[in-house]
């Protein structure tokens, strides 16, 4: 799996998210609360602190949680809320380890369909179902994993042509017209919610 990404607007993080699909898993964790580039850049930020060109599911899982804490806290942060956030990277690492061996691709690799990726995506920790309709969408669009029915159960993020999601930015260009979707739709959601008395 290695294709070129564009998540993190930087070369060396977004060439590590286009190898390694635990990076690429971390960094949609992470997406939340935090500009998109910094969500994605956090995977590289995070393996040239441990002193690694990738990440390791079975090295973070066994790490010290406070010292793996220190790693995330460290400025500049790898996301706003650093506790919080190396958590629960950590127990994505040690769900992996439990249920997958630590190898991610072995979520979707020899699976039928969309749907069952998306359900295995949403049992991950960190992971609901928006989340994992986006990576499922991410998986498809950018990475070529594709199993039967996968767009329709990426929901509106299978979409082709769409600009909603992670799974739609190809540069700087697309990342913009992201933006301006997510924009929208916040404004949209303000406005629709009944004003106070």
């Amino acid at each position: 799996m290695s294709t070129t990404i564009h998540l993190a607007q930087q070369p060396e993080a977004d060439a590590l998210l286009g190898r390694s699909p635990l990076a690429a898993l971390v960094g949609m964790l992470l997406d939340q609360q935090v500009p998109m580039e910094w969500a994605f850049s956090g995977p590289w930020t995070l393996a040239v602190r441990m002193g690694r060109d990738d990440l390791d599911a079975h090295e973070i899982a066994a790490h010290d949680p406070d010292t793996f804490v220190e790693l995330f806290t460290r400025k500049p942060a790898v996301h706003r809320y650093p506790g919080s956030m190396a958590k629960r990277v950590q127990q994505l690492c040690q769900y992996l380890v439990e249920h997958y061996d630590g190898d991610p691709t072995a979520i979707w690799r020899d699976v039928a369909t969309g749907a069952e990726v998306r359900d295995r995506l949403g049992e991950l920790p960190g992971f609901g179902r928006q989340k994992s309709q986006i990576f499922l969408a991410l998986l498809g669009k950018r990475f070529g994993v594709r199993p039967e029915g996968w767009r329709k159960a990426a929901g509106p993020y299978g979409d082709e042509g769409a600009y909603r999601s992670a799974a739609d930015i190809t540069g700087p260009e697309s990342l913009a017209k992201v933006r301006a979707f997510k924009q929208e739709a916040k404004r949209a959601a303000k406005a629709a919610k009944p004003k106070k008395d």
